[in-house]
């Protein structure tokens, strides 16, 4: 069986707005195995690229992670020092950015930013660290690896610069990949060569991916398990073929239905009410209730618990429609 490769457990992270603190990610916890992908899901707002750069350690500095752990083969990465983080940082656990464009360094070229990491973490001489950039860049896919490293960024096209952030991620073989929105805006063929990829990577080397994506087809075909998040909360969990087959969360079962079907027939695409709540004025009880059709008295006053609804503990949800089923059975 695998082992747990990252542990979060009740992460709690804030930002300060004007005086005050609001909570953007709230009493988070899910586990990866080694070689597994899981992924985290919701819409803008939700609280997923938080996570994420929590886990990372790379918040704003109007931000603060005030509650939880983050286990990495068990250390604790929230105890470690700006030092400690930056040798683990790239190593052991390394991130994939939304906006490659914006994530490269336009002044730099490629081979600069990428032997950057491979020196800082081996004991490598600069042509050695040169030989490991171009084989890497060839590893996902680039064909002209030499003449990439000598570009800058704005001289190729999302796709190449996607393929040399993934490069850069995977140039130290870290253990867990951390994938934010890794095919936004690229074309459907570019999209579909770098989820190949990225699955290529983890099959050869047992890679666990957090692959976090609003793309529910993404998750379809990448994913062992998923994490739904709203409103900074994880409202259910389940294995990908069981949430699709049978979500139990209201807001998860919006998500679906909007998902276009092939040869459905269906004209208009049903869509989920409203939008996610401000951070600063959180509706009283489930956070879902202002858009949830399902909603009672008791959603719009207090707040459901996260509950494990089944006998293996694979699967959690948090709504009361689920406990007042359970209790009425």
């Amino acid at each position: 069986m695998s082992e747990k490769l990252l542990e979060v457990k009740n992460l709690r992270t804030e930002f300060k707005r004007d005086k005050s603190w609001v909570t953007a990610v709230n009493n988070v916890s899910f586990d990866i195995n080694e070689g597994e992908i899981l992924g985290l899901v919701g819409e803008s707002g939700c609280g997923k690229s938080v996570t994420s750069l929590s886990i990372m350690r790379l918040l704003a500095r109007n931000s603060k992670i005030s509650n939880g752990q983050v286990l990495l083969k068990g250390k604790n990465l929230l105890e470690k020092d700006n030092k400690e983080i930056r040798k683990i940082r790239g190593r052991e656990v390394a991130m994939i950015f939304q906006e490659p464009m914006n994530s490269l360094n336009p002044c730099m070229r490629v081979e600069k930013q990428i032997t950057e990491a491979i020196l800082l973490h081996n004991n490598f001489s600069k042509e050695q660290a040169h030989q490991r950039a171009f084989d890497v860049l060839k590893s996902v896919g680039i064909p002209e690896p030499e003449m990439t490293l000598k570009s800058f960024p704005h001289q190729l096209s999302g796709g190449m610069c996607q393929r040399v952030m993934i490069a850069m991620a995977m140039s130290c073989e870290p253990e867990l990949l951390i994938a934010d929105e890794p095919t936004t805006a690229l074309d459907v063929t570019i999209q579909a060569q770098i989820l190949e990829l990225m699955e290529e990577i983890r099959a050869k080397k047992n890679t666990g991916i957090l692959m976090i994506t609003h793309d529910l087809g993404v998750v379809a075909e990448m994913c062992n398990r998923v994490v739904v998040m709203y409103a900074g909360r994880i409202v259910e969990e389940a294995p990908v073929k069981e949430l699709f087959a049978d979500s139990k969360h209201p807001y998860t079962q919006g998500l679906i239905g909007s998902v276009p079907k092939l040869g459905s027939g269906v004209k208009s695409l049903p869509s989920i009410p409203g939008s996610v709540p401000d951070l600063s004025v959180m509706p009283k009880g489930c956070k879902f209730a202002p858009r949830c059709k399902y909603a009672m008295d008791i959603c719009r006053e207090q707040e459901p618990e996260l509950h494990t609804i089944d006998k293996d503990g694979r699967r959690r949800c948090r709504c009361h429609l689920l406990d007042q089923n359970r209790k009425e059975a």
